[in-house]
């Protein structure tokens, strides 16, 4: 006999094994004249949840989870209470949709609008933080039967927060699931709540109630089986007017009016072959009078989705118009468990079907296969309870093994700022933090789990509030890229820890390299030498660079003294250098004539190292003189930019068995004795080299010298010599 219990105590009266009716009985114990927060009787709407399960072939322990849905709200021990009497599967039922309860502030702060990915993720989340698909039907029964409520109620704010939460969220898990039948009802209703005015305008422009829609669409079906029957076609024919919502968003998204719907009916053809189909379509259009320009062929021209079936519109009796679609069992599976599955294209909107599946990763699709999987299995449980042939799988738990946490390989859990953020199986806290920003990832060094301080190696699961706890500075330790220690799951969170120690030994090198360089010019005494100049003298394209390769020994920082020696004696920022040059007897100012200043000091500039009869030019420096550059020199127009007042006009005056320095270049096919060659011409031609370099790669030569010359003519004499070498490819003036 059951124990009596009062209202609210800690004895729930359930018998063996749990009965509808048995629940029924504890639930109104339990809930006495509680009222929900949409001001609805808890009782009542334990009602209409257990008597939608009910009408959707749902078992016992389903429709007792619906009627005792609300226990968990109202008794702190509610699963030590209902565990003796009502059994482990109602309360792991009802554990279900505690979590999935606990989401509702976040359902309802995030817009599909404002935040489309968001939406979606959390969509996911719906489904993976639920261990039985029932918990989700039972979540859609209850939200159903809200919406019912709320048509009735004046409370404007609970009408526009749970309509639009249960578009953007719940009736597209309908949807996907395949419960059509929650799905059309979840959809007009949130409509009717959101937009009441638009919603009576379009109820109002159907012809007829639903009921005579219905019973249209039923004379409709038994006219056309019995001709198709009386053609030799076995045929399955599904047909429902299309409900409100949906009329809604055809006009919507493909901007028509109501008179430009042809499907506000419609009937779906299901026929064993494909040449079927188009028999089964002749009869169709023998039937009814075919609408032009409302035909389309999807089996013989596939949507890029792979999508097939035949469609068209017609005029049926009574002047009405409805849609006629015709396909085979294995093209009706494909669109409603493949690829192609309704729900994709639909909540795709109008954009390209073909680039969303092409685009769509492995995960994605992954996902998408669980999905057809649980319902599939909805199928054969009402195919079961209908008596059909269905073939069920073979263990009486079933359902336990579509475990909706493992729809993909994906987890999802909070932020404290309500945001879900999807993640790999196995992903701690480290690899949150890294998808969140990268600078969270480097400086966390703790983790809050549902408010409780974990470890940072600690995996993740769905539903989960996770918070970081992040230090002001510091960075990640050499242990998260340890794979044995289980710290980081995700190659983005890797990648970006090995980037910051990359980033740290590169610092290092170039703290490095710089106080090799500045140690050197001290020896030199050269402190007051300019970082940016040095480097690009000597090639480099940025400062670091020339740090890092002093740091790594690639090059001596010797060469700095050989860059003083190649550097012109103005820099391109007029920074006064002190250059350690070799004098030779060309230096020195003789036979340079300054226009309008007698024996003024003159240097020949080392950058361009003009010789007579080259067009020259002069620029002042601050206490070296006058330096004399070729007036097409890079370096003397840039410096002239700067301070044009302090060029002046030179020219060439009378030389006195005087030489000057010229710079060289030679390019040649390597072989033994080249540089001899090259310096039996040079040394004929009476031409002294005060400085040579040379490289060779893959067998071609490049040569540079330092040569003193008494003038152009002279030199073009000595670079002819050269050309005429075995070998010498290019000889030319630098």
């Amino acid at each position: 006999m059951a124990t009596q219990a009062k209202p609210g105590s800690n004895v729930i009266p359930l018998r063996g094994a749990v009965a509808s009716a048995t629940a029924e009985d504890s639930a109104r114990l339990q809930y006495g004249q509680h009222l929900l927060g949409t001001g609805e009787p808890a009782l009542a709407h334990a009602a209409a949840v257990a008597a939608t399960l009910a009408g959707l072939g749902q078992d016992e322990h389903t429709i007792a989870a619906g009627w005792l849905f609300a226990v968990p709200h109202y008794q702190k021990d509610w699963r030590e209470a209902l565990l003796p009497s009502a059994g482990a599967e109602v309360v792991r039922l009802l554990d279900g949709l505690t979590r999935l309860h606990k989401l509702r502030d976040i359902t309802r702060s995030v817009s599909v609008d404002s935040d489309m990915a968001q939406a979606e993720t959390l969509r996911k989340m719906l489904l993976a933080m639920v261990s039985d698909v029932r918990v989700v039907l039972i979540r859609l029964a209850s939200r159903l039967q809200t919406l019912r409520f709320l048509v009735k109620s004046d409370d404007a704010a609970q009408r526009r927060v749970v309509g639009r939460e249960t578009l953007d969220f719940y009736a597209p898990l309908a949807n996907r699931l395949g419960v059509w039948q929650l799905k059309w009802e979840l959809e007009d209703l949130s409509f009717r709540l959101l937009e009441p005015a638009l919603y009576k305008q379009i109820a109002g422009q159907l012809d007829a109630k639903r009921g005579e829609r219905e019973r249209y669409i039923a004379d409709a079906i038994a006219t056309l089986s019995r001709e198709l029957t009386a053609s030799g076609i076995e045929a399955d024919i599904a047909g429902r007017p299309k409900h409100i919502y949906s009329i809604f968003s055809k006009m919507r998204n493909k901007s028509l009016t109501f008179d430009e719907l042809y499907d506000v009916r419609a009937l779906r053809v299901i026929v064993p072959e494909v040449k079927d189909c188009y028999t089964a379509l002749g009869v169709v259009h023998n039937l009814w009078q075919p609408i032009p320009k409302e035909f389309d062929d999807y089996i013989s021209r596939p949507k890029g989705n792979d999508y097939r079936s035949l469609h068209t519109a017609v005029v049926g009796p009574d002047d009405l118009a409805f849609e006629v679609q015709i396909r085979t069992l294995e093209m009706h599976r494909h669109a409603e468990l493949g690829v192609a599955a309704h729900w994709r294209y639909k909540e795709a909107g109008v954009k390209s079907t073909t680039q969303s599946v092409k685009a769509a990763s492995t995960q994605e699709r992954g996902f998408d296969d669980k999905v057809a999987l649980l319902r599939q299995l909805l199928a054969w449980r009402d195919e079961v309870s209908a008596g059909g042939d269905g073939v069920a799988p073979a263990s009486p738990d079933w359902h336990k093994g579509t475990s909706a946490a493992h729809l993909d390989d994906t987890i999802y859990v909070l932020t404290p700022q309500g945001r879900v953020v999807d993640l790999p199986q196995g992903a701690t806290a480290i690899d949150l933090a890294y998808t969140l920003h990268t600078d969270l990832g480097h400086h966390c060094r703790g983790a809050r789990i549902n408010g409780a301080m974990v470890p940072l190696d600690t995996p993740l699961h769905t539903g989960q509030t996770v918070e970081i706890m992040a230090a002001k500075s510091g960075g990640p330790s050499r242990d998260w890229l340890n794979p044995n220690l289980g710290y980081i799951a995700t190659h983005r969170a890797r990648t970006k820890v090995r980037q910051w120690f990359n980033a740290q030994e590169l610092q290092e090198a170039i703290n490095t390299g710089r106080g090799l360089v500045e140690k050197e010019l001290q020896r030199e005494g050269r402190t007051a030498t300019k970082l940016e100049w040095l480097a690009q003298t000597l090639g480099f394209d940025k400062l670091d660079d020339m740090f890092i390769v002093a740091a790594r020994g690639e090059w001596s920082v010797k060469q700095i003294e050989k860059a003083f020696e190649q550097a012109p004696l103005v820099a391109p920022d007029d920074q006064d250098f002190t250059l350690a040059t070799r004098k030779s007897k060309s230096e020195g100012g003789k036979g340079i004539l300054i226009v309008g200043v007698d024996r003024l000091m003159t240097q020949l500039a080392r950058c361009c190292k003009p010789a007579p009869p080259d067009p020259i030019a002069g620029f002042i420096t601050r206490g070296r003189g006058v330096s004399i550059h070729r007036a097409d020199c890079k370096d003397f127009q840039t410096i002239k930019s700067r301070a044009p007042e302090r060029t002046i006009e030179t020219q060439w005056g009378t030389q006195q068995d005087q030489v000057f320095p010229v710079d060289i270049e030679i390019e040649a096919h390597d072989r033994p004795g080249l540089l001899r060659d090259i310096g039996e011409i040079l040394s004929r031609e009476k031409v002294n080299v005060t400085a040579t370099r040379s490289q060779s790669r893959q067998q071609v030569a490049r040569m540079a010298f330092t040569v003193e010359v008494a003038g152009v003519a002279a030199l073009h004499k000595a670079l002819t010599a050269l050309r005429e070498v075995p070998g010498v490819a290019v000889a030319r003036r630098a």
